[in-house]
């Protein structure tokens, strides 16, 4: 005989000598309370689903309540009678793929194959650091708005870092939208925090100092890595990627793969009479090494020299300088002796005129150069006039 499942009846519940034993409700078929020997109560339901039997377990009491399980009851009900499946529905959502399942994935179906290994290592310090602990359980599929809200602003100290995480995180949902666990990307519409963009390039001054400090370093083979990337404007990555079989020195071009720019496209460089001249004094001393700064692990080159940079600019006596801004200094000192912003885009590989505009404003010395020279000819030409001009004497003088 069945019982209308209330809080009271749950009170009055005895445990059963053995096993467990399930009392069902007079009103929702299949709605039953289950008692276990150890007193352990839990709202159940049973229902048939392509002709198999299945008992759904509700929730334990007393986290659920008798009228929260009942409404819960009818509620699942109703999914049956359209034709659902609850327990299938919850299986699904165990084995639903969580932030941490994509970023395993975007590791290794997109990144390994598509992306420089300097930017698979920024994307894991990313995670690790901030995407992993903050959102990693949480499934794909609930990701919400206000979660990517809330741990974009979690890095607002430093915004530049903070967007490059919505970045990551965005270019893992976009993912995700492609693969079809879900049907849209929530990073999007989520605003970037402002940055103001670095203007640090090295003085003629720091220069010649930063040259001083090179010239008495211990680790002259990370002092060429540095002075080749003053003298060609070369990103850290592509320099210390270099191979000796990428450069043609009697020619002076260094020809750098599509694996190791950032455009994945073949570069030909020209070189300059000094960066020429220290490559042919390394390939002196290059002992058969395929790399131009090889590292410790055999066959591989050199990984970070970011604690010799600090160790450089503190006795070269100059701050605030990252060893990206020589590819500024490079770029800078060219524009403003006059050279075009195409050809130092060239010089630079990239592929987009407003990537270089960015240095228009440092141009402005050869402009009022040649404007004050078309100002002292036409300052010239007024003078010619007149002393061409013969005044005419008037008849008295006449």
């Amino acid at each position: 005989m069945g019982q209308r499942i209330t809080e009271r009846f749950i009170k009055s519940l005895e445990p059963p000598e053995a096993g467990n034993r399930v009392y069902y409700d007079t009103d929702i078929v299949g709605f039953g309370a289950r008692i276990t020997v150890a007193g352990v109560v839990s709202f159940v339901l049973n229902y048939y689903a392509r002709g198999r039997e299945r008992r759904y377990t509700i929730g334990r009491y007393p986290e659920l309540n008798a009228t929260a399980a009942r409404e819960e009851a009818l509620a699942l009900r109703e999914i049956i009678r359209q034709g659902g499946d609850p327990m299938e529905r919850k299986q699904n959502d165990r084995a639903a793929p969580t932030i941490a399942d994509l970023y395993n994935d975007y590791i290794e179906r997109h990144a390994k194959i598509h992306l420089r290994p300097n930017t698979i290592r920024s994307a894991e310090g990313m995670a690790t650091k901030h995407i992993l602990p903050k959102i990693g359980h949480i499934k794909v599929a609930d990701l919400t708005r206000r979660d990517v809200e809330e741990l974009h602003n979690s890095v607002k100290d430093a915004p530049y870092q903070a967007n490059r995480v919505r970045a990551l995180l965005s270019k893992m949902m976009n993912l995700a939208k492609a693969w079809e666990w879900r049907d849209d990307n929530p990073c999007e519409g989520v605003p970037k925090f402002r940055e103001e963009k670095r203007e640090r390039w090295l003085s003629t001054q720091e220069i010649e100092r930063l040259c001083d400090a090179l010239d008495k370093y211990a680790n002259q083979l990370v002092a060429n890595a540095i002075r080749l990337m003053l003298l060609t404007g070369a990103r850290k990555s592509e320099a210390l990627t270099a191979r000796w079989e990428d450069f043609n020195i009697e020619l002076g071009v260094w020809t750098k793969p599509s694996h190791h720019t950032k455009q994945k496209r073949t570069e030909h460089v020209p070189l300059s009479a000094p960066a020429v001249q220290l490559l042919a004094s390394m390939k002196e001393r290059a002992d058969g090494n395929a790399h131009l700064f090889p590292g410790d692990v055999a066959e591989e080159p050199l990984n970070e020299i970011k604690w010799a940079w600090a160790k450089l600019c503190k006795q070269a006596k100059i701050e605030n300088v990252r060893i990206h801004d020589l590819r500024h200094t490079y770029a800078s000192h060219l524009v403003s002796s006059g050279m075009s912003l195409p050809i130092v885009g060239r010089l630079l590989g990239h592929t987009q005129p407003q990537t270089t505009a960015r240095y228009a404003h440092l141009a402005d010395d050869p402009l009022r150069q040649a404007t004050n020279r078309f100002a002292s000819i036409v300052a010239a030409a007024r003078s010619r006039k007149r002393a061409e001009v013969v005044p005419l004497r008037s008849d008295r003088e006449a």
